[in-house]
């Protein structure tokens, strides 16, 4: 492969523009227009479940919630260009894109209201445990990709992050193992200008994220991450790339957060209002929808439906999150290890000498 069909293109790729119009392109061609209605259903949904789960934060059923307003076209795009097979590898602000690959709402926040484990089966949807820790799931899904391809599997593997997460040196470590091995990775980056606080500019002096990619030798490419046309076009032919053994490529999408990086943040800090309000201006879900009116692929009948079904995924969120959980305290030492240690039962009968003199005390000493 020549060097220049390393580089990325110098604007993002666009097949839709901020008013719904759409945009040729000499390479990726948007996809066709029932693809483009089940994205906007999934786009729907997705601002539905941001909106429902920050609103559990304030009512506290929530820890916290890293909301993916504004770039719902990103997380959107990453779970419908997989196959079954194929794996997702999320970090904390991916919830939108783990229930896009079949896991339940009330799965998908488990993490982040606090409990023990994170929620889901990862081997029932192929979707790894969230990651908070900036940058280490990159490394496990190299890891991944390539012991599947030793198993002779077609399987390919979508590793997320954030632009915050190429400062740190798991992203380099996990960039150059997948290209020396020619790994069936695909590395999706949501370039939201921030890493909470700190802008892009204070992060990389680099022209692009994307660029990083040459230095690896693999594939870079920048997309318009408000433009769920062009991020499935860029996304889906990276993925068969990677099927096809064409190793790793590293995408960046040029997206936004469009609220406080959690509810723990203060944005007002460190970004002026004109800024986010220049942003809103460019929503994947005004545009999509724009466009599909505009090809008369979606009628009032059409949006009522899809708004019903996205209020029903809210209703079901609310439904499980406002239940009390049913603890079992034996849970603190039944996973530990696949066999309980010596220690471990001792400690586990000496905390359940202890709940059974509270639960004494509690009936005046009556069993």
């Amino acid at each position: 492969m020549m060097h220049d069909d390393l580089l990325p293109r110098e604007t993002p790729v666009r097949l839709i523009d901020p008013h719904g119009d759409r945009v040729d392109d000499p390479h990726y061609t948007a996809p066709d227009v029932d693809r483009l209605r089940d994205a906007y259903r999934a786009l729907v949904e997705g601002r539905r479940i941001n909106d429902q789960a920050s609103a559990l934060v304030r009512q506290g059923r929530l820890a916290v919630y890293p909301s993916s307003h504004g770039q719902e076209a990103c997380q959107v795009a990453a779970a419908l260009v997989l196959d079954g097979r194929d794996w997702l590898f999320p970090t904390y602000r991916d919830a939108v894109a783990i229930i896009g690959r079949g896991v339940s709402p009330a799965d998908a926040m488990v993490l982040l209201a606090g409990d023990w484990h994170s929620g889901y089966d990862p081997a029932e949807h192929h979707v790894a445990p969230q990651a908070t820790p900036l940058a280490t799931q990159l490394l496990h899904a190299v890891g991944f990709a390539q012991a599947a391809r030793h198993r002779g599997e077609d399987t390919v593997v979508l590793a997320l992050c954030g632009d915050g997460a190429t400062s740190e040196g798991d992203f380099h470590e996990a960039m150059n193992f997948a290209a020396v091995f020619h790994a069936p990775v695909v590395f999706f980056v949501q370039n939201n200008e921030f890493a909470i606080s700190v802008p892009l500019s204070r992060q990389s002096a680099a022209p692009s994220l994307a660029h990083k990619a040459i230095g690896y030798g693999m594939p870079g490419e920048r997309v318009d991450g408000n433009d769920v046309a062009a991020v499935l076009a860029v996304l889906g032919e990276a993925v068969e790339r990677a099927r096809g053994g064409g190793g790793p490529s590293l995408i960046e999408a040029h997206t936004y957060r469009m609220q406080a990086h959690t509810n723990a943040d203060d944005d007002t800090r460190y970004r002026e209002r004109e800024e986010v309000q220049a942003w809103i201006e460019r929503d994947p879900l005004t545009r999509l929808r724009a466009h599909l009116v505009a090809q008369g692929a979606l009628s009032d009948d059409d949006e009522q439906r899809i708004a019903a079904g996205a209020e029903s995924i809210a209703a079901e969120l609310r439904t499980a999150l406002n239940a009390d959980a049913d603890l079992d305290p034996e849970d603190l030492f039944r996973f530990v290890t696949a066999e309980r240690s010596p220690q471990l039962e001792e400690q586990w009968q000496m905390l359940q000498g202890e709940i059974d003199r509270d639960a004494l005390a509690e009936t005046g000493g009556q069993p």
